[in-house]
């Protein structure tokens, strides 16, 4: 699939320090009806403050633009963007390729590459300008996991054995029990009670206005279908840029519900039907 056109999936647990997992306990999922910037509540001060270009802090209920083109937003990365799906997908072709590309023919330093899940966790639990979601691989494609290729992709700057295979969780020996583990947690009962909160502010009425405002889930105006008419830009430097952005930034869906989504009934329920049934889509 091209990474113009990727699906999103959610960061579905909170436990990546266990042996083993519980799925009856709560504390092992994480919180689906917040955005990922600030699924550690300590993160939900910073959202709500910025820091300007002249290096000046505001809060975003009083944030105004002076040129009244941009609009409010919580979080100055996307949860979904083309770099986003290279950085995960670095180790497997085509997206190798493409990310050498973004990064002007190099592999970007070692110190930024995927290089262990339970890291990547720990990093969007103590910021939130690292909201990554996830995407379908994680639970269904383990060779992902793997630098089977042997690709030359660095040692990190501050010590520490060159990057190669992504490290997994202690409750995974193998990039196949992640997966089958993995895939077992979305079809919990915990994910199918709570995966429409989710979908509400990826998809739903949570995506926009007040119901976004309200559930800090506000991004960059550019990243919202309709937000500009590259028709009427007419500057050549001017619409490139606005190209670049929305290439390389990400783009949040199209809002698929205007209303609260019902909950899923556990897989176990004779009256189940898959969550995903609506399309997780994202073009980018």
């Amino acid at each position: 699939m091209p990474s113009k056109v990727a699906c999103i999936m959610p960061w579905i647990l909170a436990d990546y320090t266990s042996k083993q997992l519980n799925f009856d306990e709560p504390a092992t999922f994480r919180d689906l009806s917040k955005p990922i910037g600030i699924v550690n509540p300590d993160n939900a001060v910073l959202v709500r403050e910025k820091i300007t270009k002249l290096g000046t802090l505001y809060r975003y209920e009083s944030f105004e633009d002076p040129n009244g083109e941009i609009s409010k937003f919580h979080y100055g990365t996307h949860y979904s963007s083309a770099a986003g799906v290279m950085h995960y997908l670095v180790r497997t072709e085509p997206f190798t390729s493409l990310h050498i590309q973004l990064q002007g023919q190099r592999f970007d330093v070692a110190d930024r590459q995927f290089n262990s899940i339970p890291s990547a966790w720990s990093l969007i639990m103590s910021s939130p300008y690292d909201n990554r979601e996830l995407i379908p691989e994680f639970f269904y494609f383990p060779d992902f996991l793997r630098n089977d290729n042997h690709f030359d992709l660095g040692r990190p700057q501050l010590g520490g054995k060159q990057v190669g295979d992504v490290e997994l969780p202690p409750w995974a020996t193998t990039p196949e029990e992640f997966i089958r583990i993995h895939r077992g947690a979305l079809e919990s009962d915990y994910v199918s009670a709570n995966l429409h909160n989710w979908i509400d502010l990826i998809f739903g009425y949570k995506q926009k206005g007040r119901a976004a405002e309200a559930a800090l889930n506000v991004y960059y105006y550019l990243t919202y279908e309709g937000a500009v008419d590259l028709d009427d830009v007419t500057d050549p430097i001017e619409r490139a840029s606005i190209e670049g952005m929305i290439k390389n930034f990400g783009q949040t869906p199209c809002q698929l519900l205007k209303m609260r989504r019902c909950k899923q009934h556990s897989v176990n329920s004779p009256n189940h039907t898959s969550p995903f049934h609506i399309p997780t889509f994202v073009h980018l």
